[in-house]
């Protein structure tokens, strides 16, 4: 489905903490760049995370909704809860923007296909955390960033997007971070677009992802 300005994608973003991809989101639809798209609700698991103030200063409907007494995952009532609360505002693409816990099944299948994260590592590599200091203590040549659909493997969903980094010889897990958190802020918003533009079906899209160019 194409959407226009006058039936916008509405998004949901789930979050935890400083919210720079949301921020992202937020600039790039403020400034026209990312077109035909809406944040219905922002989420955050984290009642002191800072994508809430961002929320506020930009006028974003956001809320901090406890998450369950799990830390790395999203079960159970609270599960229940988040479904409820994204249905109730209409979201018909979820973006899990820096969320720390993993989404289980009956989420994924709530909105089937219409999931996506961020996860900064070149996707199959690197799942997971401390991404960063395993790709620098593996000698690895380049690191990045992928924008994938998500299933129920950990980063394993289908890629949709990725971009591309060096690894300098005198990187420490920080300056890699910051360096690929720049392209995150690109390719997020990108795909977002994407979708509102009906140009990303799961079915049809292939298993290799979209390389970011290099300018």
């Amino acid at each position: 489905m194409k959407y226009n300005e006058t039936n916008k994608l509405k998004i949901g973003v789930l979050v935890s903490g400083r919210g720079s991809n949301l921020e992202a989101i937020i600039k790039a639809i403020e400034s026209g760049k990312l077109k035909n798209v809406e944040i219905a609700i922002v989420i955050s698991d984290n009642p002191e995370a800072r994508a809430l103030n961002i929320c506020k200063e930009h006028n974003i409907p956001c809320e901090y909704i406890f998450a369950g007494p799990y830390k790395t995952k999203l079960e159970g009532e609270a599960e229940d809860i988040y479904i409820k609360k994204l249905k109730e505002c209409g979201v018909e693409l979820v973006v899990l923007a820096g969320f720390m816990r993993v989404v289980k099944s009956k989420f994924i299948n709530t909105f089937k296909n219409r999931i996506i994260n961020i996860h900064p590592s070149l996707l199959p590599k690197y799942p997971g955390l401390n991404t960063h200091q395993r790709v620098i203590e593996a000698k690895e040549k380049e690191s990045g960033c992928t924008v994938h659909f998500v299933n129920e493997v950990v980063d394993g969903g289908k890629r949709i997007m990725q971009a591309k980094v060096p690894v300098l010889e005198n990187d420490t897990p920080e300056t890699l971070a910051a360096r690929i958190l720049e392209k995150e802020h690109i390719i997020l918003p990108k795909v977002i677009q994407m979708f509102a533009n009906g140009e990303i079906d799961y079915d049809t899209f292939p298993n290799e992802p979209i390389m970011l160019e290099e300018k």
